[in-house]
């Protein structure tokens, strides 16, 4: 198998939080409703706060990764919802969906094989390519993703079994 092919399938096992981390629906898995909105005492965050902080951040960096005309929210209140709680079923949903959605975009990205993962992006920064976007996202993704279960411990909303 050639290099760039591993490359590509190991960025994408990153994306996926495969191995080391847990990945996004197992984070989210039978997380009650009544607990969408609750922040534990001494925590920053609700669960809702966090699924929409990683559904936005994952979709600017994706938009930006591939989207020349792509302008990203104000830093740092354009990258978290303005309540704690979702607004309804429905937005908890659409957010869960939009995520799922925008992540498999990304590996689709990286496994595109006339995507030069190592080119600089043309209209993003100097340093900036395909390869450390995605790199920045699985990161991203991971520490949230560990707020996420932290947040859900806190409020007896989650299981190790």
């Amino acid at each position: 198998m050639p290099q760039d092919q591993q490359l590509r399938q190991h960025v994408v096992t990153l994306l996926q939080s495969r191995g080391a981390h847990l990945d996004f629906e197992k984070a989210i898995e039978g997380l009650p409703a009544e607990f969408r909105g609750a922040k534990p005492t001494g925590i920053p965050h609700s669960p809702w706060r966090l699924l929409e902080h990683l559904r936005i951040c994952q979709w600017d960096i994706l938009e930006y990764s591939r989207n020349p005309q792509h302008v990203s929210p104000d830093f740092p209140y354009g990258y978290w919802p303005e309540g704690d709680a979702p607004p309804s079923e429905a937005a908890w949903n659409q957010s869960v969906e939009a995520f799922v959605a925008d992540l498999q975009a990304m590996q689709d990205l990286v496994n595109d094989p006339q995507v030069d993962l190592f080119a600089q992006i043309a209209h993003g920064q100097p340093g900036h390519t395909v390869l450390r976007e995605a790199l920045l996202l699985a990161d991203h993704n991971a520490y949230h993703l560990g707020q996420l279960v932290a947040v859900r411990r806190a409020l007896g909303a989650w299981s190790d079994d």
